[in-house]
């Protein structure tokens, strides 16, 4: 019996993904933007060399793996996407839902 990919989104219509395949994928990517504003803004304090929010979306562009999902199912793609994400970890609105009430 074959054993399907457990990173590789299902679909449910051509171009499109489940809604649970896209929340695995939103928080992967959550994942992999956090990991780099951690270290951009790192090596901004320890350079002293400014950044953009394009910076970080660069960064995680560039890591993705071969065949990452386009986004093509958000509201102006995956580096529109990475680019509020990174947006609200830089702002803190990111973990304001997360804190202690």
């Amino acid at each position: 019996m074959g054993r399907s990919k457990p990173n590789k989104p299902r679909r449910n219509r051509p171009g499109h993904l489940s809604d649970q395949d896209a929340e695995h994928l939103a928080v992967d990517l959550l994942t992999r933007t956090e990991t780099a504003v951690e270290q951009i803004c790192r090596t901004a304090v320890d350079t002293g060399i400014t950044f953009t929010v394009a910076d970080i979306v660069d960064a995680v562009e560039r890591a993705l793996p071969v065949g990452y999902p386009t986004g093509e199912d958000w509201e102006g793609g995956r580096r529109n996407m990475i680019e509020r994400m990174a947006q609200d970890l830089l702002s803190g609105e990111a973990y304001e839902d997360t804190a202690p009430h």
